[in-house]
């Protein structure tokens, strides 16, 4: 059985391996396809399913580890009238695909192969998200739009950080910038 699930692994992480490339190449090859405005005409083309696609792509976005202000701003143009529909389905895609990755991340086998390579990097990390402090550290890393919350994710879930207090800190932060993203946009 241990064999199977170390196959199992193994696959799981080649899988997710070769998706994580082919959306790194894709991104890279066509960015036109990732801004706010290709987003929200991607998803005014598929209206039958919109609310799914949208909450989809939130969800798949995240392993990919790209940023989630675009689809916010997507949704925000697409669902002008109605913005607390936005930053539900923002928030509910943002959160489940953070969870996932958390949980995830020791099912890859990133905690050994990352704790390995970096274990001095993730040390310190953990120490820091340790401190009384490493809350408030968490809230400003998902806040923060240049750094993405899926790495905190990642981490997070590498160092087996508190799971109600990572799941706390994310959703903080992403709120915040969430509703910041939505809000502003609908005042312009």
């Amino acid at each position: 059985m241990n064999h199977f699930l170390s196959m199992a692994r193994k696959g799981l992480f080649f899988v997710w391996l070769i998706a994580l490339i082919w959306c790194l190449a894709y991104y890279l090859t066509h960015p036109e396809s990732f801004t706010a405005e290709r987003l929200a005409e991607y998803v005014l083309y598929n209206k039958e399913q919109l609310i799914a696609v949208y909450a989809l792509l939130f969800i798949i976005r995240g392993f990919a580890l790209l940023p989630s202000t675009p689809l916010v701003i997507a949704g925000t143009i697409v669902f002008q009238s109605q913005p607390f529909l936005v930053l539900f389905i923002s928030m509910s895609g943002i959160m489940a695909s953070s969870v996932m990755i958390y949980y995830f991340s020791d099912q890859l086998g990133l905690s050994s192969f990352l704790g390995k390579k970096y274990e001095q990097k993730l040390d310190k990390v953990r120490e820091r998200l340790e401190r009384p402090s490493g809350l408030l550290f968490l809230v400003f890393w998902a806040f923060f739009p240049a750094v993405p919350t899926d790495l905190a994710s990642y981490v997070a879930g590498i160092i087996r950080m508190n799971f109600v207090k990572f799941f706390i800190a994310v959703f903080i932060g992403e709120l915040i910038l969430c509703a910041v993203c939505i809000f502003a946009v609908n005042l312009f």
